[in-house]
């Protein structure tokens, strides 16, 4: 009886959180790709390197369990992508933190995927369907570009932003947590 209840309850929450996923409209996915294949670079070398430095040392504390040239890897990444979708690096770790715990291979009852837990309709939606999510670039890539046009679609009001990422908008949970990371471990 309780198993059954237990899986019912699970299937029931699935679901629930599979339909709290919003699909784009056209013009959303449209500027979507145009963000995707544009080409920006950061190019101050040594505030990158100090950035590398600082938030190297913030996840070592946060994830001793990723080994040393991932989480390099992952910081070079978030870097890059953040600065080229002109979203702050520290708030998508503060969304990794939340959504993943940093698990590249984390996949949720929804189906998303990866360490930002992209939801696979996003492939179909800007064309690129060969894409894997649980590759790290890619999942980075999307994860802040796609955080991009939300803030942008909700006029920089981050917590409806937030919201919209995560398939809750209208709801402070979700926001208040990624917030609460932000101020314990990311913010400068």
């Amino acid at each position: 009886m309780l198993r059954n209840t237990l899986i019912a309850f699970v299937l029931l929450t699935w679901g629930a959180l599979a339909f709290a996923q919003e699909r784009p409209d056209e013009t959303f996915t449209a500027q979507l790709k145009k963000l995707m294949e544009q080409e920006n670079h950061f190019t101050d070398k040594y505030d990158a390197t100090v950035w590398m430095k600082d938030m190297e040392g913030r996840l070592k504390r946060r994830a001793p369990h990723i080994p040393e040239a991932e989480r390099l890897e992952i910081l070079s990444l978030v870097h890059r992508y953040a600065h080229k979708a002109g979203v702050d690096p520290q708030l998508v770790l503060a969304i990794m933190e939340v959504e993943s715990n940093f698990d590249r291979y984390a996949l949720s009852v929804a189906n998303a995927r990866g360490l930002m837990q992209i939801m696979p309709f996003w492939k179909k939606e800007i064309g690129h369907t060969n894409d894997s999510l649980f590759d790290m670039e890619t999942n980075i890539r999307y994860g802040c570009y796609i955080l991009k046009l939300y803030i942008d679609k909700e006029k920089n009001n981050l917590t409806y932003a937030l919201g919209r990422y995560n398939g809750s908008r209208g709801r402070a949970k979700y926001p208040n947590k990624v917030y609460a990371a932000l101020r314990k471990r990311w913010a400068l």
